[in-house]
């Protein structure tokens, strides 16, 4: 397969990808040659443009050799074996993060000309570049959008090795590509011309490219959660268009007030999903103790939320369990008939539903951070009592309660992703069926 330029390149690649219009996607371009690649496929989706800008981390003795990359925003994904590897002390990582960081807002600025960047938060992400060599700038344009929050990940490009796209396909969702031949040796002698794209070029395409604005909100509502002959205080948040609402369970009586739960659902909300938080216990019985730990009326009361929820909408409910109230969303998710399309759990402990983890049924995804040890031996224990499908994804540096800088939108993007992706269409088959 032979491409007469970027513009046939992609046009072609645009009329491939025309089946994902119907998921509203952002499409990015990797900069520079995947940007005029990029503008033919958002043109054929009518999708909003933007670039991804990326720079890879180099071992200082080995450049070729990446143990990270950093994106916009302070993302930043590190390879923990290639820096044990190449035995980098923490200023050697420091001081190549520092370079690249200078050189990354420099080209974002450049490329963007004052336009915002665009929000990736549960939404289907189009990543475009005009070929891949190697495969190792695609995957980490894939796993900094995916730290950004992008809800699923598509890599599209007109042309690659087999080798790479097996690369990029162990980070992305899904891998699109016209053509694989077996003689590759670069990307250039794909193209009758491959000649270089101008910043200026770059510039002028997004700027001829429309926004698109995020869900649109509804403020969250005060509301009465009816439970257990209880009359709970919550919080109903529904963005425009919700496909399904998240209830929030947390073992104390403070569920509605925490600032991490409050932080993740805000997450949530703009990416589309709706969110109940409600205070599992009364004042009086958060004093006590025993409260905390009493799974089975936790459950009873989340179960008896989740039925109050579905009187007042229509949309799939899941859960977002921590401390122990995870625990209590796994054994409510375990009644014979329970709603709940999904689990996620944060820094919880699932290992006190005990004999209940058999039963659960919903895609459940426990998060653990790496630094919060006994948890994280814990969770592997309940999840090798799970029935149903699971996940455990550990969050490199974080403690108990994820207060490190990025921790906690690590785990929205997390649980976002787990709940989109696995969240029901219409007639009843999961998002992903």
């Amino acid at each position: 397969m032979l491409f007469t330029d970027r513009d046939d390149a992609g046009r072609r690649l645009g009329a491939e990808l025309a089946r994902y219009a119907p998921d509203r996607p952002v499409v990015l371009g990797l900069p520079r040659g995947g940007v005029p690649v990029a503008f033919h496929v958002a043109h054929a989706l009518g999708a909003p443009l933007d670039v991804i800008v990326v720079r890879k981390l180099g071992v200082p003795s080995q450049p070729e050799l990446a143990f990270g990359a950093i994106g916009e925003g302070g993302v930043r994904v590190i390879s923990e074996d290639i820096v044990r590897r190449g035995r980098l002390r923490p200023q050697d990582i420091a001081a190549v993060e520092e370079a690249e960081q200078a050189e990354l807002t420099r080209r974002a600025a450049r490329y963007r000309a004052g336009r915002p960047q665009e929000d990736l938060r549960g939404r289907t992400v189009i990543v475009v570049d005009d070929g891949i060599a190697t495969g190792a700038t695609a995957a980490a344009a894939c796993r900094v959008v995916r730290a950004q929050g992008a809800a699923r990940i598509v890599m599209a490009a007109p042309v690659a090795p087999p080798d790479a796209l097996a690369r990029v396909g162990a980070v992305a969702d899904e891998v699109v590509c016209l053509g694989s031949p077996p003689g590759f040796s670069s990307v250039g002698q794909w193209y009758r011309d491959f000649s270089q794209t101008p910043d200026e070029e770059v510039v002028a395409l997004l700027a001829q490219s429309p926004r698109r604005p995020a869900p649109a909100e509804r403020a969250g509502a005060e509301v009465e959660v009816e439970a257990a002959g209880l009359r709970l205080p919550g919080e109903l948040t529904l963005p425009t268009g919700a496909g399904a609402v998240v209830v929030f369970a947390h073992g104390s009586g403070s569920s509605r007030r925490s600032p991490r739960n409050r932080l993740v659902a805000a997450d949530l909300n703009r990416a589309g999903l709706g969110t109940l938080l409600f205070d599992l216990l009364t004042p009086a019985e958060e004093a006590d103790r025993r409260y905390v730990f009493d799974i089975a009326a936790l459950a009873a009361r989340l179960a008896a939320a989740t039925h109050w929820l579905g009187t007042r909408t229509p949309v799939p409910p899941a859960y977002f369990g921590a401390s122990t109230g995870a625990a209590a969303a796994l054994a409510a998710a375990a009644g014979p008939d329970s709603p709940v399309y999904a689990v996620v759990s944060r820094g919880g402990r699932p290992d006190l539903a005990g004999s209940l983890l058999a039963g659960v049924r919903a895609p459940t995804l426990l998060i653990v951070g790496s630094r919060d040890r006994q948890v994280l031996a814990l969770n592997r224990e309940a999840r090798a009592r799970l029935r149903c499908e699971s996940r455990l994804e550990i969050v490199e540096g974080a403690t108990h309660l994820f207060e490190e800088p990025g921790a906690l939108h690590e785990v929205s993007a997390l649980a976002e992703h787990w709940f989109t992706a696995h969240r029901p269409r219409p007639g009843g088959s999961p998002a992903g069926e």
